[in-house]
């Protein structure tokens, strides 16, 4: 059984009892098979396995709403026992941030304001500080985090190797939906036409992934998206796998987002280029 705690107090006696190497899945709830992937990944190479779930205000932009993000604490936690986790770390705010709105945050610098951060400023510094609170408050070995957020995920493992957190960062390759639709806690607000539309995003990717030249790359994928009205396209990036710009060949990264209705959705896939065909 999943034991769930509700204090930092509680947290460090559990973790101080943890056998072997302690790994982290960090989530905002609402779990789903996505989150799930991580927990196995997680379970597979560590003794003690921690899930958080913590929905995060400092990473909610203005014109995004905090108190409407779905809060399923119960499911969660019949999710994360499913899956063999042995401690659910659940704190409300004030536990989080005890001193009120922190006034000390990490930055999340230059690639923090590109793609996403372009869209939504400040919400990677916001993450970044609740991710660096949860890996000192865990003393975690290992975290895991999945690749859908691969900005997210690139900007965390800088911010460890900068900052000489003494955590290992892994990726976990994206979790999609039988239609290959990723996995996405937002898919829940999508009507049966908004989820049609957002099927172009995946089908973008995988069109242009399949080619092995920059512009070629952007030209197929611009044009599944330039046919599907139902989608607002916020960008559509190809970059190196540190999010830097893209090489003439070697591994790159191809990134897109777009709104289906009022649904903001993002996806990406690692792309080859200059690989002969």
């Amino acid at each position: 059984m999943t034991t769930v705690v509700h204090t930092r107090a509680d947290l460090a006696a559990a973790r101080a009892a943890a056998p072997g190497r302690v790994a982290v899945v960090m989530t905002m709830g609402a779990l789903h098979e996505g989150h799930r992937q991580l927990m196995r990944e997680a379970r597979q190479r560590a003794g003690y396995v921690i899930v958080t779930v913590f929905v995060n205000p400092l990473q909610f932009c203005p014109d995004e709403d905090f108190d409407k993000y779905p809060r399923t604490l119960p499911a969660d936690v019949e999710a994360c026992t499913a899956e063999g986790v042995d401690l659910v770390f659940a704190p409300d705010r004030d536990e989080m941030y005890p001193g009120g709105t922190p006034s000390v945050t990490v930055h999340a610098g230059p690639v923090g304001e590109i793609l996403e951060g372009a869209s939504r400023p400040g919400h990677f510094s916001g993450m970044l500080t609740v991710v660096a609170k949860l890996l000192l408050l865990t003393r975690a070995d290992l975290a895991f985090f999945g690749e859908k957020d691969y900005q997210q995920l690139a900007l965390i493992k800088r911010m460890v190797r900068d900052l000489e957190i003494g955590a290992e960062i892994v990726g976990v390759v994206t979790v999609r939906e039988n239609d290959g639709l990723a996995l996405s806690s937002r898919n829940r607000y999508l009507s049966a036409d908004q989820r049609k539309s957002a099927l172009a995003l995946s089908q973008a990717l995988r069109e242009g992934a399949a080619q092995t030249e920059g512009a070629r790359v952007l030209e197929a994928a611009k044009k599944i998206l330039g046919e599907e009205p139902g989608l607002q396209v916020d960008y559509l990036a190809l970059t190196d796998p540190l999010l830097g710009p893209a090489p003439t060949t070697g591994p790159a990264r191809l990134l897109v987002a777009a709104k289906a209705g009022t649904t903001r959705l993002i996806d990406n896939v690692p792309v080859s280029l200059g690989a002969l065909a």
